[in-house]
């Protein structure tokens, strides 16, 4: 993750009427024995970790459970809070 300093966007398909369209699917991520969180290079004391590190696994295992509905998951559950914050 880049601890807030990118956004993510929301994908779209535009349909165009004129022109036909071609979509492939591929899917990449870490193995789920790895862990993610902010990359260290994002990091500093001056620009302290906003977001927990994780195991993979669980990331998953919370990220795509009904109660969290994906993105919300990022920010309600993974996002350090202020009052958490040191420094």
């Amino acid at each position: 993750m880049t601890n807030g300093i990118y956004k993510s966007s929301e994908h779209r398909a535009v349909v165009n009427s004129q022109k036909e369209r071609l979509s492939i699917a591929t899917f990449s991520g870490p193995e789920w024995s790895a862990s993610i969180g902010p990359t260290p290079s994002v990091v500093t004391p001056e620009r302290l970790a906003l977001f927990k590190t994780i195991g993979v696994a669980d990331f998953y295992k919370g990220y795509l459970s009904p109660q969290h509905c994906g993105k919300s998951y990022i920010n309600n559950v993974l996002r350090i809070q202020k009052e958490n914050i040191k420094g």
